[in-house]
């Protein structure tokens, strides 16, 4: 008897299976490692090589990478990482206690811990217009039916939830949020608003899924804030952090800050996923922080990160001028470029397949909406690039733009 299933024959997959739609944004690492020819990469938000701190990484290995960093850890994490990571955060605006800290492989496990422990089928969550796509997927992934809610250049638009909630006859389980340089646009949200948002997650009973990957990342104005600062010891707030942005994404080492009663449930839907985040990386991280390395480190990125996002804007002016406008964002990694006039035409999704022919990538406004919204943005990322590459790849997307123009102006007169 042949048991090799038929071509025709249906896998048994999981209701949910539908729901897993993946990630451009993560796609595009192996869509741009197929290329060829000489790509100025503005997708992924990554940080450049030359801001990691690889040789110091290399000596703080050599010497602290023994036969303990070799073996199972602690779920929670481990204890030279959760004191080194406790003491520096008491000097930010984001301090916190070893009783409210759980590592993390990256914020992405941070998230999925979310929505596991708080979503189910059927859930409303609300989710920022444009967002960070990975972290609605996540939801999705659970069955979260999505309430997309709309931004402006101080964040989310609180003001308009209750409306847009009245609207679907029920209350949210979860608020998805990234308030500081938002990922796409850039934006922060305003302190008015975190209060505001605080007050409508309590009249919601709604948890508050708080992702600040860019928080440490500020190169201009004032430091706002936390929502953890603002209401101290909020049971409906979980903080989503990660090292990803502000050392290197291969270290996948992040944590998140939950109340204290929640951590032992966090640790048990983290034992069901991987026992431990990658110990070696842990103590690396560690020790980089016991030197105090990462003090100086972060005040290097934050003048880069700006001189970059300077560069990038002066470039936009001087080939694009008003064809486009950007958000101006006050720290972490990315513009949200939005064209204008008759550019606005120009489909973004058809803009990526010409903007990677001439040689720059990156992610199209679809893909950072969980409908698609959005087909006359992108998301250009100006921590990963020198200014010098950057000028390139901006005079590249102005030939795309013209590639594209001229086309639909063809197809106009046809």
């Amino acid at each position: 008897m042949n048991h090799v299933a038929t071509r025709a024959q249906a896998l048994p997959l999981a209701d949910r299976a539908a729901s897993l739609v993946g990630s451009v944004i993560d796609s595009s690492t192996s869509l741009l490692a197929a290329q060829t020819h000489d790509i100025v990469r503005f997708a992924m938000g990554s940080p450049a090589d030359e801001a990691v701190p690889l040789d110091e990484f290399r000596d703080i290995a050599d010497k602290v990478i023994d036969h303990s960093s070799m073996t199972y850890g602690a779920t929670e994490g481990e204890p030279v990482l959760l004191k080194a990571l406790v003491d520096y955060l008491g000097g930010t605006t984001d301090p916190t206690t070893a009783d409210r800290v759980t590592i993390t492989a990256g914020g992405m496990q941070g998230l999925d811990l979310a929505c596991k422990i708080f979503i189910n089928p059927g859930d409303l969550v609300i989710v920022e217009s444009p967002t960070y796509t990975n972290g609605s997927a996540t939801a999705l992934s659970y069955g979260a039916e999505l309430l997309e809610a709309p931004m402006d250049e101080n964040g989310l638009i609180v003001e308009a939830l209750p409306e847009l909630v009245a609207a679907t006859g029920r209350t949210p389980k979860a608020i998805y949020t990234i308030p500081n340089f938002q990922n796409p646009s850039g934006v922060t949200l305003s302190l008015a608003r975190r209060h505001q948002l605080l007050v409508l997650a309590h009249e919601w009973n709604a948890v508050i899924i708080d992702d600040d990957p860019y928080g440490l990342l500020r190169f201009q104005g004032e430091d706002l804030p936390s929502f953890q600062a603002l209401s101290p010891g909020d049971p409906l707030l979980f903080s989503v952090r990660t090292f990803s942005k502000i050392l290197a994404p291969g270290l996948r080492v992040g944590w998140v800050d939950t109340d204290p009663a929640l951590r032992q449930l966090v640790i048990n839907a983290k034992q069901a996923m991987d026992t431990c985040t990658n110990v070696p990386n842990q103590h690396i991280v560690a020790e980089f922080i016991r030197r105090g390395g990462l003090d100086n480190h972060l005040a290097g990125l934050r003048t880069e990160y700006k001189r970059r996002k300077d560069a990038m804007q002066e470039s936009l002016r001087r080939h694009l001028g008003d064809r486009v406008t950007t958000t101006d964002p006050e720290g972490g990694f990315f513009l949200w470029l939005t064209l204008q006039g008759e550019d606005a035409r120009i489909s973004t999704r058809k803009l990526f397949e010409t903007a990677l022919a001439e040689g720059v990538a990156f992610i199209p406004g679809p893909a950072l909406s969980a409908s698609g919204k959005f087909d006359d943005a992108v998301r250009l990322c100006f921590a990963s690039t020198t200014p010098e590459r950057a000028e390139e790849g901006i005079i590249r997307l102005g030939r795309a733009m013209d590639r594209e123009l001229a086309a639909l102006r063809a197809g106009a007169g046809a």
